[in-house]
């Protein structure tokens, strides 16, 4: 009987260590075949400078079915009426969605931080949030060639500060064009909101253009011009327009498996209100999460 249990002892024992031996080869074995699925994935993969394009080109669409969330710091330099510094800090998220099998709609938010410097000698820089723009663009999955979004923009009142915004709500119609040949993404955004509620003594009459021209480069760089010209119609007479010219570059890369679009751009002012900025330095870092 004893010798029976002692038998049964051992091999309750050797079951176990040949369990964990199976175990053991089990893990090597699946260690193994997801090193060869890895290798044999990255084999099937399309061409990396192909992909990094494609990524570019989607990142300098506006309307394109890409999350983005950019972050879009403005300097203005010789603002106001003390030439002082202006900083505005864009947060612009990008969500699309998928409203039929034949239509998108992307809708694009703006959230200023805006760094306000003293308007007169004595006064404080202020700080805080300005109003949030928002724009919902219904685009078409296929257009063809000439890609396009139309839509409502609209203007919310969400300033922590009367110096930082209107205290009004504004609506009206924006629309977006572009087109994509070769290494090119050219196209303009448009729009034009107008107040409709609100305590604020300024009324709004708002128009805003933003034409933006890219070439895309090897190795995820571009060349780039996207200036915002406004013209504010509630202005007197040659205070109306501000009118930007420069331009810049960018690069698209990754930090770990995350890609990112990083960009600097510089405008001159040629037309500005009296006491607008002369210049603007602008850099934005876009984290990308494509599909």
């Amino acid at each position: 009987m004893r010798s029976e249990i002692m038998f049964l002892m051992i091999l309750r024992r050797l079951n176990f260590w040949a369990l964990a031996v199976c175990l053991v080869l089990y893990g090597f074995s699946s260690f193994a075949l997801a090193e060869e699925k890895t290798e044999l994935e990255e084999d099937l993969k399309p061409d990396k400078a192909a992909t990094t394009k494609e990524l570019a080109k989607a990142a300098q669409n506006p309307i394109a079915s890409l999350i983005s969330l950019p972050f879009q710091n403005n300097t203005h330099f010789n603002f106001g009426p003390q030439e002082k510094t202006q900083n505005i800090l864009n947060i612009q998220p990008v969500l699309p969605f998928e409203l039929t099998d034949k239509w998108n709609l992307i809708t694009r938010a703006i959230v200023p931080l805006i760094s306000q410097p003293e308007t007169t000698p004595g006064t404080e820089r202020t700080f805080g949030l300005g109003d949030t723009s928002f724009a919902a663009f219904f685009s078409p999955k296929d257009s063809g060639k000439l890609i396009w979004g139309a839509g409502p923009a609209i203007v919310l009142p969400t300033a922590t500060d009367d110096v930082l915004g209107s205290d009004k709500w504004a609506a009206g119609p924006s629309l977006v064009a572009l087109t994509m040949p070769g290494n090119w993404v050219v196209g303009s955004l448009f729009s034009n909101v107008w107040s409709f509620a609100g305590s604020g003594e300024q009324n709004i009459n708002l128009f805003t253009w933003q034409y933006f021209i890219n070439y895309n480069l090897p190795e995820g760089w571009y060349l780039s011009s996207a200036p915002f010209i406004t013209a504010n119609w509630e202005a007197n007479s040659g205070n109306q327009w501000t009118i930007p010219f420069g331009g810049g570059f960018g690069k698209i890369f990754r930090i770990g498996k995350q890609p990112m679009n990083a960009q600097i751009q510089a405008f001159y002012n040629v037309a500005k209100p009296e006491f607008g900025a002369d210049w603007t330095l602008r850099f934005q870092l876009q984290f990308l999460f494509p599909k």
